[in-house]
């Protein structure tokens, strides 16, 4: 398949020589009598030479080992079970702390001013401090270290801390609700949580005290709570049984110490959303989180000593874990807390102009939110330094890359990423070497075998398919927590495909770019007819309306088949009319297929997200089809859900009820619900598809048309 259109950009020749990956092709070409010359080169000799490629990587990242490997790699093709760096030992945290100079390490900056920053020796020492006093109340390699807390300095210096002794750190930002908060650490029983005394968003101050109480006495493995002062007065630590203060708790000098610890170690403890249970516990390695995250940040990121990289996260976020890996390029990390939106639009943009951001991260919702609003960075601010725009999440839409060249910065490379918790990093990435095409993810990742297979489980290129990768990844969970046979770890990736990891995702690989375009989740696929679509493809067109903040699709079953229902949230001042919804229609069916048209819109107030902002399609489509939710407090807005849950249950009966006796004039508002006084959200048109399906009116039973005038379709339940 040709690319449809020209590249948005092309990296000059001097970008090209002086990158990373350049260098990195030199190495080797000297180490391993290579002549490789270009990115697919490189790719398909890091494929096929696992073993030599991860060796490259450790080599050019300058990895240190206090022992070093006997094997690289035992069987890339065993999955799970690949052991990687045997007999290998090193530190993650003395990994990221190498440099220990009087250069900045971590910015800070929080919505409402608040500001701080750290070199690398005040880092270094604080690092020390930590560690020496939680060795002191008996913390020690394999014991879990858990963390309630916003995006500050405080927080890096605890991982750090943990990781320096060898034991597992798992994060929850602290403006999650303590029922998910608790979903997840009661698992795993850490010895030791930290947090905060109260945390600020959108201009609201909030009192965390009483969130990490509830949590801290519903564990009975803590042994000590320590608390920053974040917010306020110095807090009562009374209330809360074995509560320290973190600056008390940190007072005595100490020298640094790094215990020496297999290559697979368990560092992180990575949570799944939880949307269909209780969170997953994914254990990963030290040493393959340390090398996929160098190998992604130094080598696809292009990250040197002389940057600055801000990425806008939370630590309830892989990307949060990601981006203080850049320590160990030596690299200056801007770390925000608070809403990117507030207290102005452009909050980031007036960061990455003061603090001279050379690398930005964010979502692809920011992106499409600040496009929407047609906010112009690039005519309001210094960007002079900023060379690279990185973007995860979620799939953007064409528009949306054109948008980051027109409106923000027309020579700089775009870098859209995809991969998961999963894996802590990348499938596809980025090289500063490549061209940038709209919608296009621009490579599969270095080391990354992945392919798209179609229904039959074959390889296929220019057609959409399953995300799979064919070998191993060091930074492939180690095993699921509480989970001794691994048959959840087995169940979650390598039921479908024996020996392959399928990842969830419904892409395409371009066979002439070699990008990758996502279409989201493959357990959100529709099926209309049997054609699979990808729910993207609809997001896509629905980004370009200037009517609709935001949408959800997914498929209900219905007469034997499948059906799409899109659910639309509109801007301030919009209405979903009867023109609005031809217009939808008329989008998808001239920009997709009329297989995308969708059998009915419907308005909501708010689509649910998980914690990490990925849309939930799975819990409204089972409300949708009569399905339970299994954990709504999985959720970052579980409230949202109760507009499904009322849409099909009395609002939606009392509603057939009144249809059977009032036939008004096209378009008539239906306001409240007769029965229960519920506020409807939605309007009848003029001539509707057949209404959703109701499980609570009965087995079996539809409200169908059984006729239509040019006034309202009488419709009955049978």
């Amino acid at each position: 398949m040709r690319a449809m259109n020209p590249p948005l950009w092309t990296p000059s020749a001097g970008l090209k020589d002086n990158a990373n990956i350049s260098r990195f092709i030199e190495h080797v070409n000297q180490r391993y009598k290579k002549q490789i010359q270009t990115y697919p080169e490189l790719h398909l000799w890091s494929i096929t030479e696992l073993a030599e490629f991860w060796q490259a990587v450790s080599e050019f990242t300058e990895i240190r080992f206090s022992t070093p490997a006997r094997r690289i790699v035992d069987d890339p093709l065993r999955m799970p079970g690949a052991r990687w760096f045997e007999g290998a030992r090193l530190n993650f945290a003395e990994n990221l702390l190498r440099f220990n100079d009087q250069r900045t390490a971590l910015v800070f900056r929080r919505e409402d001013g608040l500001a701080a920053r750290i070199s690398y020796a005040e880092l270094n020492d604080q690092v020390a401090r930590l560690a020496a006093s939680l060795r002191n109340i008996g913390v020690a390699p394999g014991d879990r270290v858990a963390a309630y807390m916003p995006n500050s300095i405080e927080t890096v210096v605890a991982m750090l801390a943990t990781a320096s002794i060898g034991a597992l750190w798992a994060s929850c930002a602290v403006d999650i609700r303590p029922g998910a908060v608790l979903d997840r650490f009661v698992q795993i029983a850490p010895k030791v949580l930290f947090g905060v005394n109260g945390h600020v968003y959108k201009g609201k101050r909030f009192d965390s005290l009483g969130d990490l109480r509830a949590i801290a006495g519903v564990i009975p493995s803590l042994q000590k709570v320590i608390v920053t002062h974040y917010t306020g007065t110095k807090p009562d630590l009374s209330p809360i049984p074995e509560a320290v203060d973190f600056a008390e708790f940190t007072a005595a000098q100490a020298a640094p110490h790094f215990e020496q610890l297999p290559f697979e170690h368990p560092l992180y403890i990575m949570f799944s959303s939880g949307t269909t249970g209780k969170p997953k516990c994914m254990v990963q390695s030290a040493g393959g989180v340390l090398i996929n995250h160098l190998n992604e940040l130094v080598i696809h990121t292009d990250l040197k000593r002389d940057d600055t990289i801000f990425y806008v996260t939370t630590c309830s976020w892989m990307m949060w874990n990601w981006l203080v890996s850049s320590l160990g390029a030596g690299a200056s990390i801007v770390l925000y807390d608070g809403s990117p939106l507030y207290p102005e639009v452009d909050t980031v943009w007036e960061i990455i102009q003061d603090v001279q951001v050379s690398i930005f991260g964010t979502s692809a919702s920011y992106i499409e939110h600040i496009r929407g609003l047609k906010r112009s960075p690039r005519g309001r601010f210094e960007l002079a330094g900023l060379r690279q725009i990185s973007q995860t999440g979620s799939a953007l839409s064409a528009e949306g890359f054109a948008y980051v060249y027109s409106e923000i910065k027309r020579d700089l490379h775009f870098n859209s990423i995809s991969g998961g918790t999963d894996i802590n990093g990348c499938f596809a990435i980025g090289a500063p070497t490549l061209p940038v095409y709209a919608g296009q993810a621009q490579a599969i990742g270095l080391g990354k075998k992945v392919r798209a297979y179609d229904q039959a489980g074959k390889p296929i290129v220019d057609r959409q398919g399953e995300l799979v990768c064919e070998a191993a990844i060091p930074s492939m969970p180690l095993y699921f927590w509480n989970d001794p046979g691994g048959e959840k770890y087995r169940d979650a990736y390598f039921s479908v495909y024996p020996g392959v990891w399928r990842h969830g995702d419904y892409v395409l690989i371009h066979g002439d770019t070699g990008g990758v375009t996502f279409y989201g989740r493959s357990d959100s696929v529709l099926m209309p007819s049997g054609v699979r679509i990808g729910t993207a493809e609809i997001y896509r067109e629905m980004e370009k309306l200037d009517e609709i903040s935001d949408a959800l699709a997914i498929g209900q079953r219905y007469k034997n088949d499948e059906r799409i229902i899109l659910f639309v949230k509109l801007n301030q001042g919009y209405e979903l009319t009867e023109t609005l919804m031809d217009k939808i229609k008329k989008t998808l069916r001239r920009n997709a297929s009329p297989r995308h048209v969708p059998a009915v819109i419907i308005q909501t107030p708010d689509i649910p997200y998980t914690l990490s902002m990925k849309k939930v399609e799975s819990a409204v489509a089972n409300i949708i089809n009569g399905l339970p939710v299994a954990n709504r407090d999985a959720l970052i807005n579980p409230e949202s859900l109760d507009f499904y849950q009322n849409l099909l249950g009395a609002c939606l009966i009392a509603l057939i009820t009144a249809c059977l006796s009032i036939l008004g004039p096209a378009g008539m508002p239906f306001n409240l619900c007769p029965a229960t006084g519920h506020r409807l959200n939605f309007k009848l048109a003029a001539s509707p598809p057949a209404w959703l399906y109701c499980p609570k009116i009965g087995a079996g039973q539809q409200v169908i048309p059984v006729a239509s005038t040019k006034n309202r379709p009488i419709r009955r339940v049978i």
